[in-house]
């Protein structure tokens, strides 16, 4: 079983940065494929962003695009996600997932973390 935490969430003015982390449990942490996602009250939990189990391949939402990066460190058995020049429409609490593919479903993914809370103020 893989364990997932996020952390990094805050409270940002628009157009300012945040790095999000999940740490994993699970020594076979390597293996997975890593998504984000995202889900604002009252919103459908969308896709974000996706890196392949070596980190040769990313994926990105059009809406993010440009902005956020995503990247992992399997020695720290740690995903990240960089978010820059945030807008209001960011404001959501965020999702890591671990899954054998990366994909931009969620039925791409087993396991997810609890989330954590990402607010942009205009």
């Amino acid at each position: 079983q893989v364990q997932l935490v996020e952390s990094g969430g805050g409270l940002v003015q628009a157009g300012g940065s945040l790095r999000l982390s999940c740490a994993a449990s699970g020594r076979t942490f390597s293996s997975y494929a890593m998504g984000w996602f995202r889900q604002a009250p009252g919103k459908e939990r969308e896709f974000v962003a996706a890196i392949s189990w070596s980190g040769g391949s990313t994926y990105y939402a059009d809406s993010v695009k440009g902005r956020f990066t995503i990247s992992r460190d399997n020695a720290k058995n740690t995903v990240y996600l960089q978010m820059n020049s945030l807008k209001p429409e960011d404001t959501a609490v965020y999702y890591c997932a671990a899954g054998r593919g990366a994909g931009t479903g969620r039925g791409s993914y087993a396991y997810w973390g609890q989330g954590t809370q990402v607010t942009v103020s205009s």
